[in-house]
């Protein structure tokens, strides 16, 4: 697209840009976020960083809005703690009212914890039904192709700056931010985020 508008740029400086903006693009999108369901849908996928296997806590509605997202380099209770009560600091999104795992054995210690704490509703749901992820497991797939594309990483810090991007821009594909909507045009995604930036196209 640059090369079309007499750009050529090499492809580290994109790399710089994404490392330097994509943080600071989700930050700006929380406040334009439309609000999300109370249905919960948790899981993780596996992500290739220098040579080794890490761990990506994903969670989205039962309509399939992404709610949050957190980079791990463990598989366990700390973890997925560590990630629900990110999760649920967020203010775009209210208080679960069920929350649906796979069944992995780290996510009920965490939520009991979570409860005993304060930090989630004592009457929220667990539900470890693992056909119910369904939604969050093509969800999985659109992150996945982004990184497949990227062939890997080399530190878990410039993974994890680039996953922010990566689900930023796959939130509002969805249409999760109040100004954008599922399939819009190139040119009015283009808009809404250089204009969540202040800059005047």
């Amino acid at each position: 697209m640059l090369a079309e508008r007499g750009l050529w740029v090499d492809h580290v400086t994109v790399w710089r840009w994404v490392q330097r903006y994509a943080p600071e693009l989700q930050r700006r999108l929380c406040r334009h976020l439309k609000p999300t369901s109370d249905s919960w849908r948790v899981d993780e996928t596996y992500i290739r960083i220098k040579g080794k296997w890490r761990y990506l806590y994903r969670a989205v509605d039962s309509t399939g809005a992404t709610l949050d997202f957190l980079l791990s380099a463990k598989q366990d209770a700390a973890a997925a703690k560590r990630f629900l009560a990110k999760a649920l600091g967020q203010q775009n999104h209210p208080a679960p009212r069920v929350i649906n795992t796979d069944g992995h054995a780290a996510y009920p210690p965490a939520i009991a914890q979570l409860k005993s704490e304060g930090t989630l509703d004592s009457g929220c749901q667990h539900r470890p039904v693992p056909y119910l992820n369904n939604v969050l497991e093509q969800d999985h797939r659109a992150i996945k192709r982004r990184v497949n594309a990227s062939q890997g990483f080399r530190s878990f810090w410039a993974a994890w700056r680039t996953l922010a991007g990566y689900e930023v821009i796959h939130m509002i594909h969805k249409g999760q931010a109040c100004c954008s909507e599922v399939g819009a045009k190139v040119g009015l995604l283009h808009r809404f985020i250089v204009g969540m930036f202040g800059i005047e196209v």
